[in-house]
């Protein structure tokens, strides 16, 4: 039988706390790449007998030895452990095979490109000999005295800030503008560096080496780091715990004594460097290095209090088993065996920490987009989406294919025609709808507005009076406008004296061209009085009803200039006014049917037919009710008193079908439009086509 291989000389092995199970653990330290492994019972009894060299003797003196029973199998499982980790001295025929190895661990330019955009370290202070001069001079703050004079303190400031709670909020308010953002990115340094160097300090009280301090860029922000691999060496969990919290606790330290003292301080420099010391390290401590779900300070405090080292990557193999067992029935063993209530909780936490790092990682990815230039902005949305979200979906997909031979018909018929149903609800053309706010009103209405200066003289409707067409709805008269008449009058006489003299007065016959010059400027004065003068008489272009005249409105009374005098409304159908936008517009025709249903539901359902598509997009809002501003869904810009759209939209107007009732004014309400059937993925592909081209400025 083949000897087993020989161990790496340099290799560490130290105590480590107890598993879960009670039994003892061994750390396992690589120090040429600073890696840690934890070794169970079993384990460390065969390391401990490796120079027997045979796998069957090796689990025979284990056997022996101990109330462990072992079989050959165990020791060669333990072996291709060592290996693949590379912790075994390689023989002369492995040059290649390790070779090979390392190309793969490289991969290609792409991916050394891809792995540092998203993550990647720069030392910046080898820290251990600092840390070492700092820890014995500093030792007074980890003491149990500071710490508990510190939660004194932090008391009283919580009340002190519960009791001004109105003054706290207002300074974080005051503080919104760029040099308070500046303000607050140079506390959030300073607080970070503490919290590193708490971290150091910790781990050197506790004899631990701490070759590095500096900063890791993530998808490339900033975040600092302290390299304390070595507290996987300490043989209490108590320690870890501690090293790991450092960290949280030195913010909560400042946050505590910087709360106080903006208590105490009078108004000042002072005061606002305490207020931001104690916001920044409240903030940043208790939503960011306090969560599990990410690989901060918050998940390692929870692996060391469960003792459950990669706590992450057991959880999510345990969730992706437990999802392959209810789909599929695999009847596959669990990763690792556990009670049913530690299952469902691990099981809980994987499926937390996927649904929090997919709100985090989309959200990352839409910063992305929005700091960068658009084009490149883009590409980086699109692998962020790609890495952290579609990626670990093709992994778990490509994992079912490879158990396709093992899942049962009936099980994979049960999960394939959902798939179908939704590969079919997206690729089918399926008949749909577009919605959106519509104004019912009448098909054709005129406001009248009052002129400037005028006077009314002649009231001859009253509100809901019906109006024939040709009737004078006002009478008003303006003294300007009476002036410019009289004034026009006046010159015209004047030219047509100086035509007349001309038959007996040579200069006057030499001036006739002036003369008929003045005559025809004039007559233009008399049209554009005439015309005016329209405005104070208007008569109905149309039969319809008359509606708003002001109650308080009588003859004899002066209005002002543009004053609304009343509303003539056509007797006949009414009409739909709504907007579509640059995707939907393109599924309407007219004819189409649809449905109006008004605000609050007063009224029943009204049918209706699209009669007309503008084919230019809007420049301008007339039906303001729809706009945002007024309680409408239509964003707009306003600008005085015109609405600009601030999307591209498209009026559509529609009949409504039956009824000839006409309203005494416009009502809003939900419009609902048969619209032409349409794969769903052609039209999601043509919104990011259109959206990508608009934001890549093409």
């Amino acid at each position: 039988m083949t000897s087993l291989a020989v161990l790496r000389e340099e290799l560490g092995l130290y105590p480590a706390p107890r598993l879960a199970d009670g039994q003892p653990a061994w750390t396992l330290h690589d120090p040429v790449k600073n890696q840690f492994f934890q070794l169970d019972w079993p384990s460390f009894e065969i390391l401990s007998r490796w120079h027997l060299r045979q796998p069957a003797e090796i689990a025979a003196a284990v056997s022996q030895d101990t109330t462990l029973t072992l079989a050959e199998a165990d020791v060669l499982r333990l072996q291709d452990f060592l290996k693949q980790n590379q912790l075994l001295q390689p023989s002369a025929g492995q040059a290649r095979e390790l070779a090979a190895r390392l190309q793969r661990q490289r991969g290609s330019v792409w991916t050394w490109l891809l792995h540092h955009y998203l993550f990647f370290r720069v030392p910046l202070l080898r820290a251990d000999r600092l840390l070492g001069w700092l820890a014995p001079r500093l030792s007074a703050l980890f003491s149990r005295r500071f710490l508990g004079l510190t939660l004194i303190v932090g008391l009283l400031g919580l009340a002190g800030v519960l009791r001004n709670a109105e003054a706290y909020a207002g300074t974080l308010v005051d503080l919104f503008s760029w040099q308070g953002l500046a303000a607050y990115g140079m506390t959030l340094a300073a607080v970070k560096l503490a919290h590193e160097l708490s971290h150091g300090l910790m781990a050197k009280r506790f004899g631990c080496r701490v070759p590095t301090m500096g900063v890791a860029l993530m998808v490339l922000w900033p975040v600092a780091y302290t390299d304390t691999t070595e507290v996987w060496k300490l043989p209490r969990a108590r320690q870890r715990l501690a090293v790991a919290g450092a960290g949280i606790g030195a913010e909560l330290v400042i946050a505590a004594w910087a709360t106080a003292a903006w208590l105490w301080l009078p108004e000042g420099g002072l005061k606002t460097a305490a207020f931001l010391l104690s916001s920044t390290t409240w903030i940043s401590t208790l939503l960011v290095n306090a969560s599990p779900f990410m690989r901060f300070d918050g998940y390692f405090l929870l692996s060391d209090a469960v003792n459950m080292p990669n706590l992450h990557a057991r959880a999510f193999a345990l969730a992706r088993w437990q999802l392959r067992e209810m789909l599929f029935s695999l009847g596959e063993p669990a990763p690792e065996a556990f009670s049913r209530r530690k299952t469902l909780a691990l099981v809980a936490f994987a499926w937390g920490t996927w649904l929090y790092r997919l709100g985090l990682f989309l959200g990352v990815a839409l910063l992305v987009y929005h700091f960068f230039i658009k084009a490149v902005g883009i590409a980086l949305f699109g692998i962020e989406l790609v890495w952290f979200i579609a990626a670990p979906v093709a992994s778990e997909l490509k994992a079912w294919w490879a158990r396709r031979d093992r899942i049962h018909p009936r099980r994979g018929l049960l999960l394939a025609l959902p798939l179908l149903a939704l590969v079919l609800l997206f690729v089918l053309p399926l008949p749909g709808r577009v919605t959106g706010m519509g104004l019912l009103q009448p098909a054709e209405q005129l406001t009248l507005y009052a002129p400037a200066g005028a006077r009314v003289t002649a009231l001859p409707h009253r509100h809901g009076d019906e109006v024939r067409q040709g009737e004078p709805l006002f009478a008003i008269e303006s003294p300007a406008l009476q002036l410019r008449a009289l004034q026009a009058q006046a010159r015209a006489a004047s030219v047509q004296g100086l035509a007349a003299a001309s038959a007996f007065d040579a200069q006057q016959r030499r001036d006739w061209q002036l003369a008929a010059e003045q005559m025809q400027a004039t007559q233009a004065e008399a049209r554009t009085v005439s015309a005016d003068a329209q405005r104070y008489a208007p008569t109905a272009p149309f039969a319809g009803r008359f509606y708003d005249l002001d109650p308080d409105l009588h003859v004899g009374d002066w209005v002002a200039q543009n004053e609304v005098l009343g509303r003539l409304v056509a007797t006949g159908p009414r009409q739909v006014i709504t907007y579509a936008d640059e995707q939907e517009v393109r599924r309407l025709s007219v004819g189409d049917e649809g449905l109006f249903i008004v605000d609050a539901l007063r009224g029943p359902a009204l049918q209706l037919k699209v009669r007309s598509i503008e084919r230019d997009a809007a420049r301008t809002l007339n039906e303001k009710l729809l706009a945002s501003p007024l309680g409408g869904q239509l964003p707009v810009r306003q600008q005085g008193e015109v609405f600009y759209p601030e999307t591209a939209l498209y009026r559509v107007t529609l009949d409504v079908a039956g009824g000839n009732d006409e309203p005494e004014q416009s009502w809003r309400g939900l419009v609902s439009i048969h619209a032409r059937a349409e794969p769903m993925v052609k039209r999601i592909a043509r919104h990011v086509l259109s959206v990508f081209w608009r934001e890549a400025g093409f």
